[in-house]
């Protein structure tokens, strides 16, 4: 789901290095939002900075992130205060004549806000659907669904989309003009996430046999 409100745009979230690379279209955002798998969320606790890797599902103009209830950072993102959440994919490494020139292509996507925790118990349900359906479409129906205790276990934060901008690299390397007639190989080394094939758990029964949607598992358009 998608949704036409505008991205707030203030100096902390403004593009400043290469600022041609930077984007404040919501749909662009979102599309790399929803392709990606891992956010990390910065924040301060303690005069202490922690940055932390987190599964996460986008639903509308909200990212739902998840964790234990005794988790320390949860504890202090529900306390309302100020984090920065991103995302990137790297599509490929950008090989140039100069080792100065080198590069990556890739699109990514900074956020600012504050976290507010999930305490109704149907949207708290919701989030996890949707975290769930994030990382693997289809295993919320396949799966066992969460008991009321690990539904208590579980905390469950939102995080507003509202202010934040993308940055996207792509195409051949920047090179200086005196470079271009050196006999060195130039180019893009593409990168793409690709499944293997599924392995099963080694108390898996033998009739049991792999899901429709993880043998065409796949991440992107």
């Amino acid at each position: 789901m998608s949704t036409t409100k505008p991205l707030q745009v203030t100096d902390r979230s403004a593009v400043k290095r290469n600022p041609k690379r930077g984007c404040y279209d919501r749909a662009t955002i979102e599309q790399i939002l929803d392709e990606a798998l891992v956010i990390h969320v910065g924040f301060i606790a303690q005069d202490q900075p922690f940055v932390i890797p987190m599964s996460y599902g986008r639903d509308g103009d909200r990212l739902y992130i998840h964790g234990a209830v005794a988790s320390r950072m949860l504890k202090n993102l529900e306390q309302g205060i100020e984090i920065c959440v991103s995302a990137t994919i790297l599509d490929g490494i950008v090989i140039a004549r100069s080792l100065f020139h080198h590069s990556m292509n890739y699109r990514s996507v900074v956020l600012f806000g504050r976290a507010t925790l999930v305490d109704d118990e149907q949207e708290k349900l919701h989030a996890l659907k949707v975290l769930s359906e994030h990382i693997v479409p289809g295993q919320w129906e396949q799966a066992r669904q969460p008991t009321p205790a690990e539904m208590k276990a579980t905390t469950v934060l939102a995080f507003p989309i509202e202010e934040g901008s993308a940055k996207v690299r792509s195409g051949d390397p920047k090179d200086d003009a005196a470079d271009y007639k050196l006999p060195i190989w130039a180019g893009q080394l593409p990168l793409k996430l690709t499944p293997g094939v599924p392995i099963p758990d080694s108390q898996l029964q033998s009739d049991i046999v792999v899901p429709e949607n993880l043998l065409n598992y796949h991440r992107g358009a």
